[in-house]
């Protein structure tokens, strides 16, 4: 879908299936995100400023998305203002869930981050592995155990 070092030019609507973002550091992964059915993803810096992408994005299962070509989506938002509205509106949704995930990595521990995705977001913990969901929270996944095994225990 997008490869670092590549100009997105590409919104994604995800009709069925899932993605994700992710950073690779000396071979290792780092999911930064996940988007579901009914979501948009993209790289919003690159999508709107031209920037090279600093991050991948790839199908992780069987995936349908309908695919908005910059260049096409402007040109339409030009010439039909409830484009370019539908347009801002899906632009303030993709940046409150980046701004809403942001957050919890500021504010919350590893515990507290998982006890959000659980109560926010239990599709993620549905669909998605343990490993991606440790490397996700920013913690290994024998942490991640850890973490679960203490509060099945108590």
């Amino acid at each position: 879908m997008l490869q670092k070092d590549e100009v997105c030019n590409t919104l994604f609507y995800i009709d069925n299936g899932f993605c994700k973002s992710y950073y690779e550091i000396d071979g290792d992964i780092k999911n930064t995100g996940f988007f579901f059915e009914n979501e948009i993803v993209t790289n919003i810096s690159s999508f709107g400023n031209g920037q090279k992408s600093e991050f991948n994005i790839i199908a992780c299962e069987d995936l349908h998305v309908v695919i908005f070509d910059k260049t096409k989506l402007f040109e339409a938002a030009r010439n039909a203002p409830e484009i370019e509205t539908l347009g801002r509106h899906c632009i303030r949704q993709f940046a409150s869930r980046q701004e809403e995930f942001s957050n919890l990595f500021k504010l919350y521990t590893a515990k507290q981050r998982l006890e959000y995705i659980e109560s926010k977001h239990p599709e993620m913990l549905q669909r998605i592995s343990l490993t991606q969901l440790a490397s996700f929270l920013g913690v290994a996944r024998e942490t991640l155990s850890r973490i679960r095994k203490r509060r099945i225990t108590r």
